[in-house]
């Protein structure tokens, strides 16, 4: 089936107003949660009315999952095939990301909001939040395994307990850094956090923190 002319110059222009309404609406989303965030008042920062949100998305569920979408979609766009990379390589791309992060509170800031809202019973994130950390963890900890069978070390038990651990770090410094951002560097804790960890999990070492055997 052909496009018309006015199609396609149309569809560049949709596709640029649609990211418009997203980024207002991650703005809105972070500063007042979802919940609390109207859809007139993303529209009011668009120049559009409440019933034009609604055209390009339907409903403010939908809206709510493409902003997470498209806050994913930012972290991988530079990435081949934009997808995170495996082995040793995700870790340095979680090390960039802190680093990313650190410059762009706005997207940090609805990502903390909308998460721990989606604890919630019946939040419409809940969902997309459970499957989003499940494949994290999976990723990681698959990294993990990649990285101990290139270096001969035998896959240890603590695997998937760093593998969660990296995650929680990660999202726990965003929350310290956006509410005193003179008080944490973001980048550094966070690449910090990381090396820790993997150095843990790669050469495993007693410390004094080391619960006692029964």
């Amino acid at each position: 089936m052909s496009v018309s002319r006015s199609e396609r110059r149309t569809r560049p222009q949709t596709v640029a107003r649609r990211e418009e309404i997203l980024k207002a609406a991650m703005a809105t989303f972070g500063a007042k949660g979802y919940n609390k965030g109207p859809l007139t008042e993303i529209a009011d920062q668009v120049g559009m009315t409440h019933a034009g949100i609604l055209h390009h998305f339907g409903s403010k569920n939908a809206l709510l999952l493409e902003v997470l979408q498209y806050r994913d979609a930012t972290d991988v766009e530079a990435l081949p095939e934009h997808h995170i990379p495996d082995g040793a390589d995700l870790f340095r791309h979680l090390v960039r990301t802190a680093f990313l992060n650190a410059q762009r509170a706005g997207i940090v800031q609805a990502y903390a909001v909308l998460s721990a809202e989606s604890v919630t019973d019946d939040h419409p994130a809940r969902p997309f939040f459970q499957q989003r950390y499940t494949t994290l963890r999976g990723e990681v900890a698959h990294a993990f395994r990649v990285m101990c069978q290139e270096a001969g070390v035998d896959e240890p038990t603590t695997v998937d307990k760093a593998a969660a651990s990296i995650l929680a770090v990660m999202d726990g410094l965003q929350i310290q850094w956006l509410l005193d951002p003179t008080a944490v560097d973001l980048a550094e804790a966070s690449e910090f956090a990381i090396e820790a960890i993997v150095a843990q999990v790669l050469t495993p070492r007693e410390t004094p923190l080391r619960r006692p055997a029964d």
